[in-house]
C-alpha cells in the first residue's frame, strides 16, 4: 500500500459506515495513526449464535506501531464496546476519553481481567500534541454525559469529528458549546465528519425537557406501580427518572446489568443523586404499589432482557400487577421493531397499561439530531469538504445532500464505505485507494473464529436442519456392516416421515457400497453419501439440510 507513505493525510472508517453501529474512525499522517472510538454492533437474526461485531483490526496490527493514542468521543456502546477486543489485539500506547465513558471502560475492562494503565480523562480544556498532529475538544449535547467532538489538526489541514450530537436548548445537562464550534469553524476547517444517524428526519428533534415534563405528568397520575424500559446509557434520562421518584416519594429497584453498571457509576461520579432511594427487588416487593418505580432493560425486545422475562411472567422477582403502568422510554433501533412489538403485546396480554413514545405522550427522543440541527452543525463549522459518517447508506447520502444545500459543492462530499480512503494534502481533499475493513464476529469468547463459512452452515441448520449418516465399515474386509443410521435434527421428525427415512438408509447404503470396492477411502465415501442424499432431498423436499456422514470403523 504504497499510497500510505505519502506526506498526505489519510482519513478512513473500520466502521460506521453503511451501518449504525461498530463506529471506528482513523487519522493517519507520516508515521502516527490516531483513532476515534472502538465500537460494537449487535448482530441481526441473519447470524445465528453471534454477540456482537467488531471492526476488523487487521490494517491497525499490521501498523501498530504507528498508533498514538485512541481518543473516545463518549460512552456509547457503539463507541467503546470494541475497547476490550482491540487491546487483546492491538498495542495502544494511550486511550483518551470523557469522565463518564472513561468509568464505564474500566468497568468493562475489570469484568474481562484487562490490565490497561493508559487510560487518561479529557476535558473540554485538554490539548493532546503529537510530532506531526494535535487534538482538542469541544462539549457536545448528547444522551449520555460527556459527550465531546474531537478537533484533529495536521500538517495538510483541520479535520472536525462531531461524535453523537443534537442541538437541545433546553437540556437536562449542559449546553453544547456552540462559541467553541464556530471559533474553531472561523479558523477553517477543511475536512468535517459529522453524525448522520437522524438525517432521514426532518425538522429539530424534542427536547431532553419535554420528555422530563411527560415522565413528571405520569408520576402524578398513575397511583400503580411504574415500570420503565429505557436505554440502560441514557444517563440524563435516568437521572430525571430518579428526582422525579424522590419528589413523588417512590424507591427504585433495578434490573439488568447495563443498567446497574451505569448507575453506579453515575452515582459515584456525581451525575446522579440519592442514592437511598434505591432498594433491592425483595424490598420492592414489600412496599405499596404507588411506592415503587422499577427501572429496567429490554426496551429493544432482547429474549433475555429483564423487561422481556416480566412479560413473558418469567422473572424470578417481578410479577406483574393488574394496576401497573409499563413505560417505555426509548425508540426502536433499525431492524427491532418485530421484537418489541411482541414484547408489548405479552404485556397487553397480561392486562397491565403500557405507555409509548407517540405524538401525544412524548416519553422518549433521540440524542441525536434531525436535519436542521445536521444543517445547524454544518454551518458552525463551514467546512471546505465533508464526509457524513455513523449511518446506513440512506442516512449519509441525506446528510450529504444537506451539505450540499448549506453550500458545499458536489464534488466536495464524500459518502463512503468503510475502507476506503480519503487523501488530504495541503487543503485539498480526495478519494484514494482502500484498506482492509470489514466485520469481525463475536461468539462467546471467540474473536474472529466463526467466519463466513461457519456461519453458512449455521443458516442452512437454522432453516433446513442437519441430517447424520451413521454407518459401521469393516475396513479390512471392504465390507459394509448392517443399514446405515438416519438421525435428523429440525429437518423432518423421524416418526412421521418413515418411507423417507427408509429411502435414505437405502440411497446411503448404495452409495457407500459404490465406493468400498478394493479399499475404504473415508473422504470418498463421505463425499458420495453427501451428494446423493442432497440431490434426493432437494428433489423431493426442496430443501438443503447439512449432510453429515460418520464412519465407525469395525475391525472383526
Amino acid at each position: 500500500m504504497k499510497f500510505l507513505d505519502g506526506g498526505d493525510t489519510k482519513i478512513f472508517a473500520l466502521g460506521g459506515l453503511g451501518e449504525v453501529g461498530k463506529n471506528m474512525y482513523c487519522v493517519m499522517t507520516n508515521n502516527e495513526i490516531i483513532i476515534t472510538d472502538v465500537g460494537i454492533t449487535f448482530p441481526s437474526g441473519e447470524l445465528p449464535g453471534i454477540d456482537y461485531i467488531i471492526p476488523d483490526f487487521t490494517f491497525l496490527k499490521k501498523n501498530e506501531k504507528k498508533i498514538k493514542a485512541l481518543f473516545i468521543t463518549h460512552g456509547h456502546e457503539d463507541h467503546i464496546g470494541g475497547i476490550p477486543y482491540l487491546l487483546q489485539t492491538v498495542d495502544i500506547p494511550a486511550i483518551y476519553a470523557p469522565n463518564q465513558a472513561a468509568g464505564l471502560i474500566r468497568k468493562k475492562l475489570e469484568d474481562r481481567d484487562i490490565k490497561y494503565d493508559h487510560l487518561y480523562v479529557y476535558t473540554e480544556k485538554t490539548k493532546v500534541k503529537f510530532k506531526t498532529m494535535s487534538v482538542e475538544f469541544f462539549r457536545t449535547t448528547h444522551s449520555i454525559p460527556d459527550s465531546h467532538g474531537i478537533v484533529i489538526n495536521t500538517p495538510n489541514g483541520t479535520i472536525v469529528t462531531t461524535g453523537d450530537f443534537k442541538f437541545d436548548l433546553t437540556p437536562i445537562g449542559p449546553m453544547a458549546n456552540l462559541q467553541k464550534m464556530a471559533a474553531i469553524g472561523a479558523k477553517g476547517v477543511t475536512l468535517l465528519l459529522s453524525d448522520s444517524t437522524n438525517a432521514l428526519n426532518s425538522g429539530f428533534s424534542a427536547s431532553e425537557s419535554k420528555v422530563d415534563e411527560t415522565l413528571s405528568e405520569i408520576f402524578l397520575e398513575h397511583h400503580g406501580r411504574i415500570i420503565i424500559a429505557t436505554f440502560a446509557s441514557n444517563i440524563y434520562r435516568l437521572k430525571h427518572i430518579v428526582d422525579t421518584c424522590k419528589r413523588n416519594g417512590r424507591k427504585i429497584a433495578i434490573f439488568g446489568r447495563s443498567m446497574e453498571n451505569n448507575i453506579e457509576i453515575s452515582l459515584n461520579e456525581g451525575y446522579i443523586n440519592h442514592r437511598e432511594i434505591f432498594v433491592t427487588p425483595e424490598e420492592a416487593n414489600e412496599l405499596e404499589p404507588n411506592k415503587v418505580c422499577l427501572l429496567c432493560t429490554g426496551t429493544q425486545g432482547e429474549p433475555l432482557a429483564a423487561l422481556s422475562r416480566i412479560a413473558n411472567g418469567s422473572h424470578r422477582q417481578i410479577k406483574l400487577q393488574p394496576d401497573d403502568l409499563v413505560v417505555l422510554s426509548s425508540s426502536a433501533i433499525p431492524g427491532n421493531a418485530l421484537s418489541i412489538s411482541k414484547t408489548i403485546n405479552k404485556l397487553y396480554l397480561q392486562g397491565v397499561k403500557v405507555c409509548t413514545n407517540t405524538s401525544l405522550s412524548e416519553v422518549h427522543t433521540s440524542g441525536h439530531g434531525n436535519q436542521e440541527e445536521l444543517k445547524l452543525m454544518i454551518r458552525l463549522f463551514n467546512p471546505k469538504y465533508f464526509m457524513p459518517f455513523h449511518g446506513e447508506y440512506r442516512m449519509l447520502k441525506t446528510h450529504a445532500d444537506l451539505g450540499i444545500e448549506c453550500g458545499i459543492p458536489k464534488e466536495n462530499t464524500f459518502v463512503l464505505e468503510n475502507g476506503d480512503v480519503l487523501s488530504m494534502y495541503k487543503g485539498i481533499v480526495k478519494k484514494e485507494g482502500s484498506v482492509p475493513a470489514g466485520d469481525v464476529y463475536i461468539d462467546g469468547n471467540r474473536i474472529g473464529e466463526v467466519g463466513s463459512a461457519v456461519m453458512k452452515d449455521r443458516k442452512i441448520m437454522s432453516s433446513d436442519g442437519i441430517v447424520v449418516v451413521i454407518t459401521n465399515i469393516d475396513t479390512a474386509n471392504n465390507k459394509l456392516l448392517g443399514t446405515p443410521n438416519i438421525t435428523t435434527r429440525g429437518f423432518v421428525l423421524i416418526q412421521e416421515n418413515l418411507d423417507l427415512i427408509k429411502e435414505l438408509e437405502e440411497i446411503s447404503t448404495r452409495a457407500i457400497q459404490s465406493k468400498i470396492g478394493n479399499h475404504v477411502n473415508y473422504n470418498e465415501v463421505k463425499s458420495e453419501i453427501s451428494a446423493q442424499l442432497s440431490t434426493f432431498i432437494y428433489e423431493k423436499t426442496g430443501r438443503n439440510p447439512i449432510i453429515l456422514p460418520v464412519i465407525m470403523d469395525i475391525k472383526k
